[in-house]
C-alpha cells in the first residue's frame, strides 16, 4: 500500500525504515537527510532537458522526455531499491512530493513493495521542519575563551563525561578562523551542515544542558541556522580566561604539524586586517619554523576579534574563570560542577 505522510510523521514514526531520495546527484549533494540513498529518477543533465521542456514547451512536452529517460531504467531502480530496502518497506521523497516521488513509489508498488511511504511536499518540507525545529527552546551553555583555550577539547572530555555536545566545528568540518580548513575535508554545504545539526540535536534531550562552543555566525562557509544563533546569542556564557602562553603553546601543538603552504595561504588571506608590517614578519617566522612567532603575532588580531564578539553580549550573560592551563579534562570537571 501506498501511503502520504508528513515529514513529521516519517520522524516520529518511520525512522527504523529506509529511505530514498529520488532527486538528482546535483540535489542530492547540496543537501539531503541523513542516511538517505540517492536513486536518481533524472541525472543532472536529463533534469535540466527536462526542465528546459517545461518551461519553454509545455508540461506534456517535459513528461513525454522524462518518460524517455525512465524507461531504461526502472529494471534498475526495482534492483537498487531491493537492495536498501529487502523486507519491501520503503519511504520514498523528492523536493515536493510531487511527480518523481509518486512515480517512483508507484513503480515499486507494481513491483511487489508491501509498503511505501511518499513524505508530502519532499525535502522542500524536510527544510522547513529543520529551520522550524529550532525555534523551540534549547538548554543551551556556551563554552566561551580566546583562541588556543582548548575549547574543542573541552568539549570531546565533557561527552565522554557524559554530557550532551553540539560540536558545530567537527559539523562544520572548519576550526573557525582563517586557519580552521588546513588538511580537514572539505565542509559539506550550508545546507547539509544544517540538516546534520539537526540530525544532531534530535538525539538529545532538549530540557537538559548541552554545551555549545562559541561561535560566529559563519564557521567557513557554512552558516548556522539563525534560530540555534540567537539562542546562542542570548544563553549563558562560560568565558575562560586562559593565560597567553598557555594558549600559545596549545595552539603551536595544534598548527606546527600542518601544512606549510596552506599556513602561509591562510596568513596572506588576513594581511590586510593583521597589516602588512606584522603579516610580513609573521610569514618569516613561519619560514623559519618558528611557530611560537607566528602564533603569538596572529593571536594578538584573533584575540581582538573575540574581544569585540564578546561585547556584543550581555554583561549578565557573561560568567568569567580563570583557568591556569590548557587541560581538557580538568577543566570539563570544573564545569560540570558548576552546573550540576
Amino acid at each position: 500500500m501506498k501511503q502520504i505522510i508528513s515529514v513529521d510523521f516519517y520522524f516520529n514514526h518511520l525512522k527504523h525504515l529506509p529511505i530514498i531520495d529520488v532527486r538528482s546527484p546535483g540535489e542530492f549533494e547540496k543537501g539531503h537527510i541523513l542516511n538517505a540513498f540517492n536513486i536518481e529518477l533524472f541525472t543532472d543533465e536529463e533534469r535540466a532537458v527536462v526542465g528546459t521542456a517545461y518551461k519553454k514547451e509545455s508540461k506534456e512536452r517535459a513528461f513525454d522526455i522524462g518518460y524517455e529517460f525512465v524507461v531504461p531504467k526502472l529494471d534498475d531502480f526495482i534492483s537498487r531499491s531491493m537492495e536498501i530496502a529487502p523486507k519491501k518497506e520503503v519511504v520514498i521523497h523528492c523536493w515536493r512530493g510531487g511527480m518523481r516521488s509518486n512515480a517512483f513509489a508507484d513503480h515499486l508498488m507494481e513491483n511487489g513493495f508491501e509498503e511505501v511511504y511518499v513524505i508530502e511536499k519532499g525535502y522542500k518540507a524536510f527544510r522547513n521542519y529543520v529551520l522550524e525545529y529550532f525555534e523551540q527552546p534549547l538548554n543551551l551553555k556556551i563554552l566561551s575563551g580566546y583562541t588556543g583555550s582548548g575549547k574543542t577539547e573541552i568539549l570531546h572530555s565533557l561527552k565522554k563525561k557524559g554530557q550532551q555536545i553540539i560540536d558545530l566545528e567537527g559539523l562544520a568540518n572548519h576550526r573557525g578562523s582563517a586557519f580552521g580548513g588546513i588538511d580537514l575535508p572539505p565542509q559539506p554545504t550550508t545546507e547539509q551542515f544544517q540538516n546534520n545539526l539537526f540530525s544532531v540535536a534530535q538525539g538529545l534531550n532538549l530540557e537538559l544542558p548541552i554545551w555549545v562552543e562559541d561561535e560566529s555566525k559563519s564557521i567557513g562557509r557554512v552558516i548556522i541556522p539563525d534560530a540555534f544563533y540567537h539562542k546562542m546569542s542570548v544563553m549563558p556564557v562560560y568565558l575562560l580566561d586562559v593565560p597567553f602562553k598557555e594558549r600559545t603553546k596549545h595552539l603551536v601543538d595544534t598548527y606546527a604539524s600542518l601544512t606549510h603552504e596552506k599556513l602561509a595561504e591562510s596568513i596572506g588571506r588576513i594581511t590586510k586586517r593583521l597589516g602588512y608590517d606584522k603579516a610580513k614578519f609573521a610569514l618569516e617566522a613561519l619560514e623559519s619554523k618558528d611557530y611560537f612567532k607566528v602564533v603569538e603575532i596572529t593571536l594578538f588580531y584573533y584575540d581582538k576579534a573575540y574581544l569585540s564578539g564578546l561585547q556584543n553580549r550581555e554583561d549578565a550573560t557573561i560568567q568569567k574563570f580563570e583557568i591556569p592551563t590548557v587541560d581538557p579534562d580538568q577543566t570539563a570537571e570544573f564545569l560540570m560542577s558548576l552546573t550540576n
